[in-house]
């Protein structure tokens, strides 16, 4: 059984703050500053270049990623980390694309975030040739996978309002139709528990500074299938994917499985980060953190609707059916979430409307749910948010 309270205490919280934007950036692990001052320091202070050896810097993509595999239900082996998830995106799209040459079709849904689909949309705008990127809305999916599709690209919840797509129900239709699955887990990575060997997927992505707490900028995943391990080509042929980077060869060879997916030198700061960040999940399990998700959520969504009508919940209300997030809307969003923030409770806004809290139990309890319901209530009775200075947008929202 998880203590969560040893968990929270894994975490630099700031206080007097109700952190509800984990689902964003994940806080600062204690763990974090004092590894990253160590790799600075002793690492890259003390041994120079020959860290990369010494400190088996050129080994930290694969070994965290199989750090990251364990929480992703994907064998060890198929995950390595490195990139932004925007490249690693256009890199599961571009190999499966190549991989069904007879087809020209990616089948994402319009649910999905929006880079993702601005990653797809310049991939076939270069292909050209008939390549098409087309948009369904997302309950319209399953109905849309059909003998035209190359690669189905799906996020796996929702960004916006937490609405979880059935991942082994659509990779299966992918497949009976002919296509190949690209799961994008940005949203789903240390909140639900994940299951990508069981479902079959054939590729997958995230990022790493939400749920899993590598801070600003961390680096992404991918997850290549076993089965495609040694036949998916690299769309960008990066020098650290190549069979023999030190070899220099003006040929590109790709390299041996997950290895060939590295592009460029990865970031060595950030990996240890995350290598630090990851230590939490050895105090836990995902089943468990899971269970205690849809408890905290549950709650926040009965006391915010007993207190706040004007709010109305934008979330799917079955906890099965949503990641561990819960969003609500109102016309005046942004002004309410920044009359939240200025009290000391922080979740962020989703245009057009939505007002996004993310639930995470590691650092995240009972009575942080229930005093970010009362200070929500306080603020729509008294109508505190209709403030000139609340309705100001900043560049980040």
């Amino acid at each position: 059984m998880t203590d969560f309270t040893a968990t929270k205490a894994m975490f630099h919280l700031p206080e007097g703050v109700i952190y509800l934007d984990g689902n964003s950036l994940g806080p600062l692990p204690r763990a974090a500053a004092a590894r990253v001052a160590r790799t600075i320091t002793q690492e890259w202070g003390d041994m120079l270049i020959t860290a990369w050896n010494r400190a088996h810097w050129m080994e930290m993509p694969a070994r965290v990623g199989d750090r990251v595999a364990r929480l992703i239900g994907a064998e060890p082996g198929t995950v390595v980390m490195g990139d932004t998830l925007s490249i690693k995106v256009y890199q599961a799209i571009a190999s499966a694309l190549e991989m069904n040459p007879a087809r020209r079709v990616i089948l994402s849904d319009t649910g999905n975030f929006p880079s993702d689909l601005y990653i797809a949309d310049g991939l076939v705008r270069t292909l050209g040739d008939g390549y098409e990127l087309r948009t369904v809305a997302p309950e319209e999916v399953e109905n849309a996978i059909d003998e035209t599709v190359a690669v189905t690209m799906l996020t796996e919840v929702d960004y916006r309002t937490g609405r979880k797509h059935d991942m082994k129900r659509l990779t299966e239709k992918a497949h009976a139709m002919g296509a190949l699955a690209v799961w994008d887990l940005a949203h789903s990575a240390g909140a639900i528990p994940v299951r990508l060997a069981e479902a079959g997927a054939d590729f997958a992505v995230g990022c790493s500074y939400k749920y899993l707490n590598s801070g600003p900028g961390g680096p992404a995943f991918i997850y290549v299938a076993p089965r495609h391990a040694e036949t998916a080509r690299p769309a960008l042929s990066g020098w650290l994917g190549h069979e023999a980077p030190f070899a220099f060869d003006l040929d590109y060879r790709p390299g041996r499985g997950i290895e060939r997916m590295r592009v460029g030198t990865p970031p060595i700061l950030q990996l240890a980060a995350l290598d630090a960040a990851m230590d939490v999940w050895d105090m836990t399990t995902i089943e468990e953190v899971r269970a205690r998700s849809i408890e905290l959520t549950q709650l926040f969504i009965a006391r915010v609707e007993a207190s706040c009508p004007a709010l109305t919940l934008a979330s799917p209300r079955d906890p099965e059916l949503r990641g561990s997030q819960v969003s609500f809307r109102h016309p005046e969003g942004y002004a309410i979430m920044q009359a939240l923030i200025a009290r000391g409770v922080i979740g962020d806004f989703r245009a057009p409307d939505i007002l996004r809290f993310g639930f995470t139990p590691l650092y995240i309890g009972p009575d942080e749910v229930e005093g970010a319901a009362r200070i929500l209530a306080e603020i729509m009775d008294k109508a505190l948010w209709d403030r000139p200075e609340f309705k100001a947008r900043a560049r980040v929202t």
